[in-house]
């Protein structure tokens, strides 16, 4: 059984990498950090794609009856996919945070740029899947990753905004530290988290669809990654419905 420092170390670091980000950004103001996040977000999306094959490896050892995990996942892509366009999740994603920007904009640089990291530190599949990740196998590799991603745009927003960068931290923490608690509770009823079909299913989905974030990170794709959100509850379902006909 994982405890709480394990299930939630991530996102610790994550909050850790958030302030050193900003109190970097403070130091170092100037025209250069904006020069150098391309190619440091090259090297995030090449680390990416790498965590996300590993992760999708899982799909591997997942197998009911004559069908295995790459079918079982394909399934849940396909359903998740399907119900997160009608549902237009990205697009309502955006127009979320396009309307917390335009509410907050010109009420000061503390509030603009709390907003803003808040909102790209929070909305996206990196953040979802990392913390359920973290709390059911106490893997935090890929919050860790995100953590460096988060600390490299802290440097250049709070060159821009300030200390209200910094503070983006606590709703950060709140998030995804709930997500794995969570998910780590779930993962209590489990004889063995790990090496749970279920989890293996979930984890290899969300590898997938990290590896269509790692994509767009290198500008190779444009992959629609938050419409396949609710393959990551689909996937489970797909896995035990299989299993009931097998």
């Amino acid at each position: 059984m994982l405890d709480f420092w394990t299930k939630t170390s991530g996102t610790w670091i994550n909050i850790l990498a958030i302030a050193c980000g900003t109190f970097l950004g403070l130091i170092l103001r100037g025209r250069f950090l904006a020069q150098v996040l391309p190619i440091l977000k090259q090297a995030i999306g090449l680390i990416t794609m790498f965590v996300s094959l590993n992760m999708a490896n899982s799909l591997l050892k997942v197998k009911v009856g004559v069908l295995d995990g790459t079918i079982l996942s394909l399934v849940s892509l396909i359903i998740g996919g399907i119900i997160g366009e009608l549902g237009q999740i990205e697009k309502r994603l955006e127009l979320v945070g396009d309307w917390l920007k335009a509410k907050f904009r010109g009420k000061g640089k503390f509030t603009e740029g709390f907003v803003a990291a808040s909102l790209l530190f929070c909305i996206g599949p990196m953040a979802i899947i990392g913390s359920l990740n973290n709390g059911l196998t106490g893997d935090n590799n890929l919050l860790a990753l995100k953590s460096a991603l988060d600390g490299f745009i802290s440097i250049v927003f709070a060159s821009t905004y300030g200390i209200g960068v910094g503070f983006s931290a606590l709703p950060v923490g709140l998030y995804q530290g709930v997500m794995s608690v969570l998910a780590g509770n779930l993962a209590q009823s489990l004889p063995d988290p790990a090496n749970s079909q279920p989890v293996l299913i979930v984890t290899g989905v969300g590898g997938l669809m990290l590896l269509g974030l790692g994509l767009n990170l290198l500008e190779l794709a444009k992959v629609r990654v938050a419409s396949f959100l609710p393959a990551l509850a689909i996937a489970p379902l797909v896995y035990w419905l299989a299993s009931s006909f097998k």
